[in-house]
């Protein structure tokens, strides 16, 4: 015999729609595993392989390259029926190329293979040896140290303070990624990501760790760059992180521009001032050319937000790069119109400081700290533009940015 009161509870049960909060646990698949001992040479899963289904096809693959400095060498390519977005596991998590339709993101560098880092000598050409695996789209520059090679000043083992020479743009481009991983949302918009570990850590040294995740959605436009660096050592350690985001053509051609609202912008050296009043602008490709290079001080919206714009010449196609300016604060833009088989190039690279040595960049407060255990995150939005429309209304919004005050254009560099 039933109470009443427990019958009451069993009509209200009955009657009651079912609501839940609960997610479902998303499709997770470990490729490389340091910790386990794993490393798939060859895996793939598409849109078929889960029991959802989504508004565009969309497949993942994991391969292995072979021959020449590429042996070995770890690829991931995240397709979204729209995008493909290539990862390197073995180089620090970086992105060879994006591509959608005739646009792609990357450039024609002079290195042709995606090198191993073990074929690298960070030390060779007097600190420039990063420069031989260099084709990526995106390669992170940091994570101890970011910018120009030279000496600086740390403590060693026994307490002292000491010089060490610093390569360029530091190690973490050139580290393999211990943990990589593939993860599928089940939930829509089922957000497909690939997330990988990069250590850069040694016995009286930094430990610094990287997360990071590179994810987008079937069909989309856009895609994600999100990272954290966290410091398991005791001390307080210094880091640094540049993006270095890099476009060729045929976003990159004459008369292509860059557009960005901002404060300042800074020549870096009496070479790059010369040409200041056209920091924005790109010539055709040109023999002998030498890198100018531009400091700026972004500018941020109300949720303390800041887009950046490169297109081609007709208006037509471009990118966006959309972050917040609290954790990115310094946008480097690298301008390096050499002859085509010289690396016809443009960076657009924030960071948490310029290019210039640590010992130079700690000088001017731009080397921040992680206290022991602490995180610092930091998100980039990327969008490609394939029509006019597109490019004109992210230049409006980017007008509408600036406002009517004109960013201060500098012309001599910052005094050192």
């Amino acid at each position: 015999m039933i109470r009443p009161i427990a019958l009451l509870a069993l009509i209200i049960a009955v009657s009651t729609p079912m609501t839940s909060t609960n997610t479902a646990e998303p499709f997770r698949r470990t490729l490389a595993s340091a910790e386990r001992g794993i490393r798939l040479d060859e895996w793939s899963i598409t849109h078929r392989d889960l029991e959802f289904r989504t508004a565009r096809p969309w497949s993942i693959r994991k391969y292995t390259l072979h021959g020449g400095r590429q042996e070995g060498v770890d690829l991931i390519v995240l397709d979204n029926g729209r995008l493909q977005i290539t990862v390197i596991p073995t180089r620090g998590m970086g992105v060879l190329r994006v591509e959608m339709g005739d646009i792609r993101l990357g450039w024609d560098s002079p290195v042709r293979e995606v090198v191993h880092p073990q074929y690298i000598d960070l030390g060779g050409r007097g600190g420039l040896g990063w420069l031989e695996g260099f084709n990526e789209w995106m390669a992170r520059c940091g994570l101890e140290f970011a910018g120009h090679p030279g000496r600086d000043k740390f403590i060693n083992n026994t307490g002292d303070e000491a010089e060490m020479d610093l390569t360029l743009h530091g190690k973490i481009a050139n580290i393999p990624a211990s943990e990589v991983e593939v993860v599928v949302d089940r939930d829509p918009p089922h957000r497909l990501r690939i997330r990988g570990r990069v250590d850069e850590r040694m016995f009286y040294g930094p430990k610094l760790e990287l997360w990071t995740e590179i994810s987008t959605v079937p069909g989309g436009e856009t895609f994600q760059i999100s990272d954290r660096i966290t410091n398991h050592g005791a001390h307080p350690q210094e880091f640094q992180i540049i993006y270095h985001a890099n476009y060729g053509p045929p976003l990159l051609e004459a008369g292509a521009r860059f557009v960005a609202a901002t404060y300042q912008v800074t020549p870096f050296n009496d070479h790059a001032a010369k040409a200041v009043k056209s920091y924005d602008e790109y010539t055709a490709p040109t023999t002998g050319f030498i890198e100018q290079v531009y400091c700026l001080r972004p500018r941020a919206d109300a949720e303390g937000r800041t887009t950046i714009m490169l297109h081609n010449a007709a208006a037509t196609r471009g990118v966006t790069m959309s972050y917040l300016v609290e954790h990115l604060p310094y946008l480097t833009l690298w301008k390096n119109t050499s002859a085509l088989a010289e690396g016809y190039v443009t960076g657009l690279e924030p960071g948490t400081g310029f290019p210039s040595n640590r010992r130079y960049e700690r000088a001017a407060g731009r080397v921040p700290k992680l206290a022991p255990g602490a995180s610092r995150e930091f998100t980039i939005d990327f969008a490609v533009l394939d029509t006019g429309a597109a490019v004109t209304g992210a230049a409006a919004k980017i007008k509408a940015l600036q406002g009517a005050q004109p960013p201060q254009i500098d012309a001599a560099p910052e005094k050192r």
